[in-house]
C-alpha cells in the first residue's frame, strides 16, 4: 500500500514538472519569418480576438511571446557554431531587414581647405607607419608623440648657428617655436570651422570685432578687474572710473566638517521650534509693524477729514485781500467782506464809495 502511494507521488510530480517544462516543438498554422540578424521573428498567424478581447489576454500574450521565443531560439541553434572561452556561441549571418534610424544621419563635414586643395591637385593619401627607425637610439619608435623618433625637444646639447647671437637661449628659442607651431594650427582649425558655418574669415591676423559701446566696455573693464588672483581685491581704481553696480556678493557656505558643536546645536534649536504649539513671536517686529499701520490710519484720517484749516475764498496769502477788478475785496470797491477764517484778529470793514 505504501508501495503504491510512493509511485503515485512520483507519477504526479513528474507531470508537474513536464507541465512547467513545456516542449522545444510547437506547432504554429504558418510558419515564422526569422532574421536572425536583428534577432527578430515575424508571426503572421491569426489571433482569436474574443481571448484578446476577454480576461485572458495577459496569459494570451504570454503564450505568445513563450512559443515566439522558442521557435527563435531553436532557429539560432541552426547556425554555425563555434567554441569562444568555454562558452559556445553562434556566428549571425547578416541583417536583411531595414529598420528605421532612430535620428536622421550626420551630415558629412565639409572639406577643409587641405582638402579642397588635394582633391583639385590630385593628391592623394598615403597611410604612412606608425613606427619609424631611429638612429640616434638604434630602436624602432612612434613617428608621433610621446618617445617619438628624431625628438629634437629632449636633446641636452644644441649646437649654436654661426649667424646667431651667442648669448640667446637656444632652448627656450626651440620651446617658442613649437609653440608658434601649435597656435598657427589651432588658428587653422578655427578657421576651418569658421569656413564651415560661412563665417567671414581674413586672410590674415584676427577677425576684427564691431564698435563696442560704453556698457560693453565698462563690463569687459571689470571682468579684467575681477580676473586677478585676489578676484580684484587689491586692484586700484582707474582715473574717473566708477564703481560697477550689481557686481553680488560672494556666498559664504558653513564648513562641511570641523565645528560639530555648533551644527548640534542648529539642530537641537530647529527640533526646538518645529515642536512648539505656538508659533514664535518677535516682540520687535510686531511693535514695529503695528506702529506702521498706526501711522498708515492717522494719515488716512487726515486725507478723508475737512480742508486745511485758514481762509477760504478767492483770498490768497495772509491778510492780502486781492482780486480782479473793482468790487472784490478791494478798496474803493463794492463793500463785501470775504470769506475765510478769521480767528485771532479782527474782521476787515466794510468799505463805501466815497
Amino acid at each position: 500500500m505504501a508501495a503504491c502511494s510512493i509511485e503515485d507521488v512520483l507519477a504526479k510530480a513528474e507531470k508537474d514538472e513536464a507541465e512547467k517544462l513545456k516542449t522545444i516543438t510547437v506547432h504554429k498554422d504558418l510558419d515564422l519569418e526569422f532574421d536572425p540578424g536583428h534577432l527578430l521573428a515575424f508571426d503572421k498567424n491569426r489571433i482569436d480576438t474574443r481571448e484578446f478581447k476577454g480576461n485572458k489576454r495577459e496569459d494570451l500574450l504570454r503564450s505568445l511571446a513563450r512559443d515566439n521565443t522558442q521557435l527563435l531560439i531553436n532557429e539560432l541553434w541552426k547556425l554555425p557554431t563555434e567554441r569562444f572561452k568555454d562558452v559556445i556561441v553562434a556566428k549571425l549571418p547578416d541583417p536583411t531587414t531595414a529598420l528605421p534610424r532612430e535620428k536622421p544621419a550626420p551630415k558629412p563635414k565639409p572639406p577643409t581647405k587641405w582638402e579642397q586643395f588635394a582633391r583639385l591637385k590630385g593628391i592623394q593619401k598615403k597611410k604612412k607607419t606608425n613606427l619609424v627607425w631611429d638612429e640616434v637610439h638604434k630602436e624602432w619608435r612612434r613617428r608621433w608623440g610621446y618617445k617619438r623618433a628624431k625628438d629634437d625637444t629632449k636633446e641636452w646639447l644644441i649646437e649654436v648657428p654661426e649667424n646667431a647671437d651667442p648669448k640667446e637661449d637656444q632652448f627656450a628659442k626651440k620651446n617658442n617655436a613649437k609653440k608658434e607651431r601649435v597656435a598657427k594650427n589651432e588658428f587653422n582649425r578655427l578657421k576651418n570651422i569658421a569656413r564651415a558655418q560661412k563665417i567671414k574669415v581674413p586672410g590674415m591676423g584676427l577677425a576684427p570685432t564691431s564698435r563696442q559701446s560704453k556698457s560693453e566696455l565698462a563690463q569687459a573693464a571689470s571682468v579684467a578687474k575681477i580676473s586677478t588672483a585676489s578676484v580684484g581685491k587689491f586692484q586700484e581704481n582707474l582715473p574717473k572710473e566708477k564703481t560697477p553696480k550689481n557686481t553680488g556678493k560672494k556666498r559664504k557656505f558653513q564648513p562641511v566638517i570641523g565645528d560639530f558643536s555648533g551644527e548640534r546645536q542648529k539642530q537641537l534649536d530647529l527640533l526646538k521650534l518645529m515642536d512648539r504649539k505656538k508659533p514664535r513671536l518677535d516682540i520687535t517686529k510686531a511693535v514695529n509693524k503695528q506702529m506702521r499701520e498706526e501711522d498708515m490710519e492717522s494719515s488716512d484720517n487726515k486725507k478723508k477729514g475737512p480742508g486745511k484749516k485758514g481762509r477760504k475764498g478767492n483770498m490768497s496769502g495772509k491778510g492780502n485781500m486781492s482780486g480782479k477788478g473793482k468790487g472784490k475785496g478791494r478798496p474803493g470797491g463794492k463793500g463785501k467782506v470775504p470769506k475765510g477764517n478769521f480767528k485771532g484778529r479782527k474782521p476787515p470793514m466794510k468799505q463805501g464809495r466815497r
